[in-house]
């Protein structure tokens, strides 16, 4: 079986959700479709999910109508079943007409996982509508995670058990990304952007032939072509090029994606639906590193330096302190520096997250932070690709290992 991961791009509308069944039709008629919410509903569910946790009630039925206009507005494009469409709407509807005492991040999670439900209901109606022999299975049913919202830790053991007794016969399968459940029943989240990952969490345990991620890319390439021209299409990476390439923050690709598809030797093509036919970039057990430099950009990013109070240094105890105060505020960290008298961390500057933390590191350490900076990271770089990105920039911490260099910076323009 083949694994086919289609992101929000590609079904953002009836024209969209057209060219995935031309695509399954002709490369994967036994495949295991994985979708992401349609276009930027995840962004839309995100503004419903901070209007009803702040009790803004008109607000609430303004994100809410115009999350449902824009899925009818596909819909009327479309034919098919869609009852179960309809059916989820009324179910969204339903929670929210009452207040909810439960954690924010658990509320995102029952809201936010909606947008791949939604996506994957209408895709499996409209194929099945064209003949395509079609069956609809909810993620939440199959894979399986600890309480830890907005980012679940997979079972692995129960995920792969409940996988492979479900997964069976040679219709196409259509299900959802980025979610899961709770052993009690609880919709959780693995991470934004997290459907690359659930490809490769169905694709280790079905063992699967092979992952496509469909972009509107032609692959890989060594850079953003919204931040970089010139950019250049990697035809192969090696599994550990691709984990770099991704932990350090390339949206192409999911940073949890490539281990478990390393794990069984299963190959990932990074393919454009725009240009189905065209090869894309292949992830695998290839020899040798990069020969071209890639740039990753990060924006919105925040230096934050804390230095102790007392008379202490930096040390272990320290250390173990600030990581537990990031841990808990569930804020990852960039990049990370640390001095003697002093600890300097990059993060994204999450409005949800960030101020929290902040309140809570002043309790022991005096901290200052530098806001509005980009994270730029050079993988298999040398001084005139570094020149290059420096151009009209301020550099304000630069860390550089045997093949990596990151520059924190701040736009002078």
């Amino acid at each position: 079986m083949k694994v086919f991961k289609f992101g929000g791009a590609s079904v953002k509308d009836a024209a969209g959700v057209r060219n995935l069944a031309k695509i399954v039709r002709t490369q994967g008629q036994t495949a295991m479709v994985v979708i992401s919410a349609m276009g930027k509903t995840t962004n839309a569910l995100e503004d419903l999910v901070r209007a009803y946790t702040h009790h803004r009630t008109n607000e609430v039925q303004k994100h809410f109508g115009l999350i449902r206009s824009y899925h009818n507005s596909v819909l009327s494009e479309l034919s098919g079943d869609f009852s179960r469409v309809h059916q989820t709407f009324a179910q969204l509807e339903a929670y929210l007409s009452k207040p909810s005492t439960a954690a924010h991040d658990d509320i995102y999670d029952q809201i936010v996982s909606l947008g791949e439900v939604l996506s994957t209901q209408i895709v499996a109606a409209y194929l099945a509508q064209t003949g395509l022999p079609t069956e609809w299975l909810d993620a939440r049913q199959l894979i399986r995670t600890d309480t830890n919202f907005r980012e679940g830790q997979v079972d692995w053991n129960e995920t792969n058990r409940r996988i492979y007794q479900v997964v069976t016969g040679k219709s196409i399968k259509v299900t959802q990304g980025f979610i899961g459940q709770t052993p009690d029943g609880r919709t959780t989240t693995l991470g934004r952007e997290g459907s690359d990952y659930s490809a490769a969490i169905f694709a280790y345990c079905l063992n699967a032939e092979s992952v496509t991620i469909w972009k509107d890319v032609p692959g890989v390439l060594n850079a953003d072509p919204k931040w970089f021209d010139d950019t250049v299409l990697l035809d192969k990476l090696t599994y550990q090029d691709a984990i770099e390439l991704a932990y350090y923050g390339a949206t192409v690709i999911h940073p949890k994606t490539i281990k478990p598809l390393q794990n069984k030797s299963i190959p990932l093509y990074v393919r454009s639906f725009l240009k189905p036919d065209a090869p894309g970039t292949v992830i695998g057990n290839s020899e040798g590193h990069l020969q071209t430099p890639s740039f990753i950009f990060k924006i919105k990013q925040v230096l934050i330096s804390l230095h102790p109070n007392d008379f202490s240094f930096i040390a272990e105890d320290n250390l173990s302190r600030i990581f537990g105060r990031f841990a808990q505020a569930g804020v990852k960290i960039n990049l990370m520096q640390n001095t003697a008298i002093s600890f300097s961390v990059v993060v994204d500057n999450n409005p949800d997250r960030v101020p929290a933390l902040l309140a809570q590191l002043k309790q022991d350490f005096r901290v200052s932070y530098n806001d509005g900076l980009e994270l730029i990271t050079i993988r298999y770089y040398n001084q005139n690709t570094i020149d290059r990105v420096l151009i009209h920039k301020k550099l304000l911490l630069e860390q550089k290992s045997r093949y990596t260099v990151q520059l924190v910076v701040k736009d002078l323009g």
